[in-house]
């Protein structure tokens, strides 16, 4: 080689270390908004405070700022303007593969004075609904994405805080505060969906894997009891989801593969020189995969597939519009084995074919009025499908195979909401609201009766009611420590006349600059599963008796006192949180038996949902005292992060059947810890996430087998006088994620391996009674899942 070529080789290798040597940058943009109106605000500041040199800019006359040139990793922005309080976002993440979009709201301060400073808020479990001062939290993408078998799944995210635990390991349920999972309300976008899961059954919150995509939700809020005005038909908890917007400026793209299946997103603008974006995703799995590589996820095929959007349409004079909306179809079908001496449990006699579907889609309209005021108003439809049927096989007539149970459920909901936001002043602000809801129910269920030895039709209907909702809320800020909430709920069923007036109301009160204590109430219903309202019941002689279409809502008193402190605060802001909060739940007008003295009651059931004559005469209570200690990421010099969440929770769930003993729910664990703990490591543009998830309680209750009367009907019978008198063993899971994320010029790739179960612990999910042996067998929960995957975002 030539000193000349040497020379060039030289250079050429020089260059491009300079090249690969120079950091990875990214864009951040976005807007700035009024909390209460969500109106933009010129003028604000935004500052990079982890930048060297410090970067900064504002926002223009919509609302809007350009951050260029940022370096990825995690930054921490803070954002200002004149009459609102500073608001600093802290360990944002910025990646090369995609610009950050933000929507950043700012709380008005009581004093206009522009001399005055308000000291920046740091509370970042803060909901983003100002009107939730207690059991109220906001949760984001990230942490569904990183905490340790959540899955990109908000209700598994949701068991690592106090009060929630998962209802089913191989579902998402969650039971909240002893309750029945079903309490659970899901919002999108201010209107109430339908349960966004697979492989979920009527009357449910909750199913085998969510629907939504975490490339499609933006920060949302959780709450779990003493809701304010604007929520009704819910007992439990309410997840209140919230879109994100595509990128209007530029196309961007996710790519996401593993052993749950295939996962595309695109995102960008719909049209040049519009500030329109669209957003969409589908996803194709099939958890047939897992059991080919011998992970034991029960038996037979499952297949699902969904798809969501969000596209967003500004207008510059009438307002802003958006369209939104998910699907998502499922199936499982279980072939059992022609051959006796293989089965290993009752279960594998059974032949077994579900299907769920379910979906909406919604327009929203949100338009400014003059400056004070905000109307939005969403119109929605959407749909539910459940089918099953299951057949027994049986050995003594070569296999034959006899129905069992075979249901077709089909509802569908049209909801028309409208939302009024009127800021007074700085001090009082009120929101109003009406919602019309249209239901329309196809409704067949029929299956085995033992004693009659025949299969006996328990719900046929094929109609259609209505519901009306409307609530009035005001916030009253007295001074910057000092927060009233007060409103009303209206809850109306047209089918059978059923009313209900709620009050709700809440004050928070900050006594120093790191404490702060809040007190909360509400009175809440909720609608019984449609199915319950249908059935046909059968007496004890055999004959149908009058349905249960008149009955009336649950009804819940909840109580709710809540202490919250930061203990210290790191030099970067991020605080370790303390919180306390203790409650007690009144439950009325729960349904029991109507025709005899037991101890059934409607809130042990998964989906509310059963084929008896029933009365609203139950009561119950849930009370305990919970715990949280959170370190909020923390960011140290050398770039790496740590975060931890400790919750723990002591309670007590009861209630009373038609023969009026207090007993143990279902649900009563009595006890529940939870640790969550996550580390990063950061090497050049390389960062490596470990995070491990603890999880502890109390069993579930569970009842006493009758042997003898198993062995004449063959089937399980239960001991009803002995209902939830036994306590399953105490259930531990350790959840372990591995990340690894690779940040190149103009893509991030990350590879993850969540291990669910990762000791493969063998928890007692029931009992049941196995006709073949004549006694009485465990069933447990789901063991070791490994669930491995890779991303792409570019």
């Amino acid at each position: 080689m030539s000193l000349s070529q040497r020379f060039v080789t030289l250079a050429l290798f020089l260059i491009s270390s300079l090249v690969h040597a120079q950091p990875l940058t990214q864009t951040i943009r976005g807007t700035v908004i009024d909390q209460r109106l969500q109106t933009p605000l010129p003028g604000a500041t935004i500052v990079v405070l982890t930048s060297s040199p410090i970067k900064g800019t504002s926002t223009d006359a919509s609302g809007q700022f350009r951050l260029q040139q940022i370096p990825v990793g995690r930054q921490t922005l803070q954002i200002s303007v004149v009459g609102y309080k500073t608001t600093t976002l802290q360990h944002i993440t910025v990646d090369a593969g995609k610009e950050l979009v933000l929507t950043v709201s700012l709380e008005e301060a009581v004093s206009q004075l522009s001399e005055i400073t308000v000291k920046p808020t740091l509370e970042k479990d803060k909901p983003l609904n100002e009107m939730a001062a207690v059991s109220a939290r906001t949760f984001s993408v990230e942490e569904t994405q990183k905490f340790a078998a959540a899955v990109n799944d908000p209700a598994r995210m949701a068991t690592a805080y106090a009060g929630v635990v998962g209802g089913d390991d191989g579902g998402n349920y969650i039971v909240i505060r002893g309750n029945a999972p079903n309490g659970l309300l899901w919002r999108m976008e201010g209107v109430e969906i339908p349960n966004p899961n697979h492989f979920s059954n009527l009357g449910t919150a909750g199913g085998g894997i969510s629907i939504l995509s975490a490339q499609l939700l933006a920060n949302s809020d959780f709450l779990t009891g003493a809701f304010p005005a604007e929520y009704g038909n819910a007992l439990s908890g309410v997840f209140d989801l919230r879109l994100r917007r595509g990128n209007n400026a530029k196309r961007e793209y996710t790519v996401q593969a593993g052993v749950l299946g295939l996962d595309v997103s695109a995102e960008g603008p719909i049209a040049k020189n519009y500030t329109g974006s669209f957003l969409i995703n589908y996803r194709y799995s099939t958890l047939g995969l897992l059991s080919k590589v011998g992970v034991n996820i029960g038996t037979g095929e499952n297949v699902f597939q969904d798809l969501s959007f969000n596209v967003y349409l500004p207008t510059r004079k009438i307002g802003t519009f958006t369209l939104f909306g998910f699907g998502g179809l499922s199936n499982s079908k279980v072939n059992a084995t022609a051959d006796s001496s293989k089965w290993t449990t009752n279960y594998d006699q059974y032949n077994d074919d579900f299907k769920s579907n379910t979906g909406a889609v919604g327009v929203t309209h949100t338009l400014p009025i003059g400056r004070k005021a905000l109307l939005k108003t969403v119109l929605l439809a959407s749909g539910y499908e459940n089918r099953d049927r299951t057949e027994l096989l049986d050995p003594a007539k070569e296999y034959a195979a006899s129905e069992r149970e075979n249901y077709a459920f089909l509802t569908q909901k049209r909801i028309l909401s409208s939302t009024l936001t009127y800021k007074i002043n700085p001090r009082h602000t009120v929101r109003a609201g009406l919602i019309g809801t249209q239901l329309l129910y196809d409704l067949t269920q029929q299956s085995w009766e033992p004693e009659q030895q025949q299969v006996l039709m328990r719900v046929r209907v094929s109609d259609q009611t209505s519901t009306l909702q409307a609530f009035g809320q005001w916030n009253y800020r007295l001074s910057e420590q000092l927060t009233v909430n007060a409103g009303l709920h209206y809850l109306h069923l047209a089918l059978n006349g059923t009313s209900a007036l709620e009050p709700r109301g809440s004050v928070r009160w900050a006594f120093s600059s790191n404490k702060s204590v809040s007190f909360g109430y509400g009175l809440h219903s909720q609608l019984q599963n449609p199915a319950t309202y249908f059935v046909l019941p059968v007496d004890q002689t055999g004959t149908t008796v009058s349905a249960n279409r008149n009955l009336g809502f649950t009804r819940s008193h909840h109580y709710v006192l809540a202490y919250d402190q930061r203990l210290n605060s790191h030099s970067d802001g991020a605080p370790l949180r303390l919180k306390v909060e203790t409650y007690y739940q009144h439950l009325f007008n729960i349904p029991v038996s109507a025709s005899q003295r037991d101890a059934f009651a409607i809130i042990n059931r998964f989906d509310g949902f059963t084929d008896r004559a029933l009365v609203n005469s139950g009561h119950g209570r849930n009370y305990g005292l919970e715990l949280t200690l959170e370190q909020f990421l923390n960011r140290s010099a050398s770039g790496n992060s740590l975060y931890f969440l400790v919750s723990s929770s002591l309670y007590n769930s009861e209630y009373q059947g038609s023969d009026g003993v207090w007993r143990n729910t279902r649900w009563n664990g009595r006890y529940a810890e939870s640790l969550l703990v996550g580390q990063e490591w950061v090497s050049g543009s390389s960062v490596f996430g470990l995070n491990l998830k603890l999880s502890y309680y109390g069993g579930y209750r569970d009842t006493p087998i009758d042997v003898a009367e198993s062995k004449r009907l063959g089937e399980t019978v239960y001991l009803d006088n002995q209902s939830f008198t036994e306590q399953l063993p105490a259930y531990f899971r350790p959840d372990v994620r591995l990340s690894w994320k690779i940040n190149r010029s103009h893509s991030t790739r990350t590879l993850s391996l969540d291990l669910q179960n990762a000791i493969n612990r063998q928890n007692v999910y029931n009992h049941y009674f196995d006709p073949a042996s004549g006694t009485v067998k465990s069933y447990y929960a789901t063991g070791l899942i490994p669930v491995l995957s890779y991303r792409v975002v570019f």
